[in-house]
């Protein structure tokens, strides 16, 4: 009747080793390091960066604990802050020796100290919020008018580019504050301008008055179109920015919109405000200018000569010198797309998508030097780098471009990925910064995690006085549940915050009044005469109803506040609906199986240890309990 088949314990064996497992991480704390990383999307981080880093660490006499290669990233941890800046200073001189155009963004960071046999097993600490390990907080403005006026202006060229492909002859377009304005001087054209704008440009809406013996045509973008223009903007700004943050190596930075022209940053972990600012300003820009091949360029190229006048130096990913023209002939103004692929050869290249304009462009520029080289180039941080410099060997028009030549599948994604959201599509400005240092960040941790135990100890200090023996019970379930919860939210890499903490002690408590209500079943089943392996099964099974419909009811509010919640109000949400469905492991499989393992086995048990069991009329205790 009360007794666990083997599989069952297996289950509980199983689960209790994989939780200390995975929980473990949370003990080791962690370690300060510096992070090297590219500053560049050319500029390859890997075997080669760490034995650079490790020889210009040992020639500071410089003794890290542990060295290594994460993704596009080296790490070196250190025991003591001291070490951390001097190692600092010193990767930073020996990986940059031009501090005007640096190839690596050398910061400093926290990682854990988690041992290598655990690491191994995947297993890593949970993820520490703001509140807890310390870090920036940036509150960004975004320029909401500047995005409606980048808009105005492609659309304001894009329109008089189809004018003159359908031939309509007016007097002038131009941009007036938020509204293109066109003169017309006849009906006929007045119609057939609004007429194509109708068609091609849905985006704005046409008013036309007269002025004069001309008609003027205003249009503006329409209220809803200007509401999607500001959405993407802030969108872009916020994937820019995920992509930009990504380089610090910050563990879950929170980037979110706030109202409906601000983004919040906070990057947990980081200390070095200054790199953090550097990482949010960077810009990826393309240009598209003719090679110099000239005789005079040819021996620049070669470095038999000056680079003559009108003309430009820039660098290949190879190191091989471009001589290039200084007249752009297309920006990243023009792209409107990147995405990686592969050519027709099946080498990794970036495909590139054009406006109007660029199309344009594009296709008379290639028609008119067919055999002529034409190089690419991508700006970074005001230092540019060719990317590519092809032949040019027929008239490409349609506005799609390749981009190929020496470069990986890894280095095609990463162009395509500062082209596509290289740059920002409004401007901003940090209006808000806060920065909550590692000391406060660990008071916090302390006062939490305190508030957590104490909070343990006195709910099981209560369970033993007055449920005795199943008392106990009750609290070692508590505390699996508390294991099981910690090794789940690492397994996950959650993000603990404070109000994550607040609902870690609210599962202890919602944990334990699953075991209440069965203790109070058992002494009820004892209450009515019921023998005690009798009390102890129907305990069980009559609680269990009760236990699952507080719980889901429970379940529902959490879901509720994930979905429509946000910031701090997610962060409790995740941990509260993991907290239940742990507790009813725990507080119903878990205590069931001690119970059974102890009194199970017995086959005359007369008494159990549940405390006073008085009887209904509440003048004598009930048999068969002490």
């Amino acid at each position: 009747m009360n007794r666990y088949p083997l599989w069952k314990y297996a289950i509980i064996v199983v689960v209790l080793v994989i939780s200390a497992i995975y929980a473990l991480p949370n003990l080791f704390g962690e370690a300060p390091a510096v992070q090297v990383s590219p500053a560049r999307a050319t500029v390859k981080v890997d075997s080669a960066t760490v034995s650079r880093v490790e020889r210009a660490l040992a020639e500071q006499a410089l003794q890290p604990d542990v060295i290594q290669l994460e993704g596009t990233s080296v790490r070196a941890r250190f025991a003591t802050t001291d070490d951390q800046l001097k190692a600092r200073d010193a990767l930073d001189k020996a990986l940059n020796p031009d501090p005007a155009a640096p190839d690596h963004i050398v910061a400093l960071n926290l990682v854990p100290r988690t041992p290598g046999w655990l690491a191994a097993l995947h297993a890593s600490p949970m993820y520490l919020g703001l509140d807890l390990r310390g870090g920036v907080h940036f509150m960004l403005q975004v320029d909401m008018a500047a995005a409606l006026q980048r808009r105005i202006d492609v659309l304001t060229t894009d329109l008089r580019n189809a004018l003159r492909e359908k031939n309509i002859r007016h007097g002038g377009i131009s941009r007036n504050g938020q509204a293109i304005e066109l003169r017309v001087r006849d009906t006929a054209t007045l119609n057939a301008a609004t007429d194509l704008i109708r068609a091609q440009f849905t985006d704005l809406q046409v008013v036309a008055t007269p002025d004069g013996t001309d008609t003027r045509i205003t249009a503006t973008i329409r209220p809803e179109a200007a509401r999607a223009v500001q959405d993407q903007a802030l969108k872009q700004n916020i994937t820019t920015l995920h992509n930009r943050i990504n380089e610090l190596g910050v563990a879950e930075p929170v980037i979110q919109q706030q109202g409906a022209d601000r983004i919040v940053v906070q990057l947990p972990g980081v200390q070095d405000t200054a790199k953090a600012k550097d990482i949010l300003g960077r810009t990826a820009t393309l240009e598209v200018r003719l090679v110099d091949e000239s005789t005079e360029g040819r021996a620049a190229e070669q470095g038999n000569g000056p680079v003559p006048f009108g003309s430009e130096r820039y660098p290949e990913r190879s190191g091989q010198a471009v001589i290039v023209k200084r007249e752009v002939l297309l920006t990243g103004e023009n792209l409107t797309d990147a995405q990686a692929g592969f050519d027709d050869t099946q080498q990794p290249a970036v495909h590139l998508t054009l406006d109007a304009k660029g199309s344009r462009i594009f296709r008379d520029v290639t028609r008119d030097n067919i055999g002529k080289r034409m190089a690419i180039i991508l700006f970074e941080k005001g230092k540019g780098e060719v990317v590519t410099a092809p032949v040019i060997r027929s008239e490409i028009g349609g506005g799609r471009v390749q981009i190929s030549g020496a470069m990986s599948t890894t280095e095609a994604n990463d162009t395509a990925l500062l082209l596509r959201a290289g740059s920002l599509a409004a401007p901003m400005e940090i209006v808000e910064e806060r920065t909550i240092g590692p000391s406060l960040g660990a008071e916090n941790i302390e006062k939490g995690f305190n508030s957590v135990i104490w909070g343990f100890v006195v709910i099981v200090a209560f369970m033993c006085i007055y449920y005795m023996v199943f008392g106990a019970f009750s609290s070692i379930a508590l505390g699996f549940n508390l294991l099981l919860l910690v090794s789940v939210l690492s397994m996950l890499q959650a993000t603990l915050t404070l109000p994550g903490i607040a609902a870690m002690a609210l599962a202890l408590g919602m944990a334990i009044d699953s075991n209440v209500l069965i203790n109070e079943r058992v002494r009820e089943e004892l209450r009515r005469g019921a023998s005690p392996q009798m009390a102890i099964n129907a305990g069980y099974e009559h609680a269990w109803a009760t236990i699952l419909d507080s719980n889901v009811t429970s379940l529902i509010a959490g879901l509720a506040l994930l979905i429509f919640g946000s910031g701090p109000v997610r962060g409790f949400a995740v941990v509260h609906c993991l907290g239940i469905v742990t507790s009813m492991f725990s507080s119903v499989f878990f205590s069931r199986g001690l119970v059974n393992l102890w009194y199970g086995r017995q086959k005359k048990l007369k008494t159990v240890s549940i405390g006073t069991v008085w009887r209904a009329d509440g003048q004598a205790p009930a048999p068969k309990a002490d």
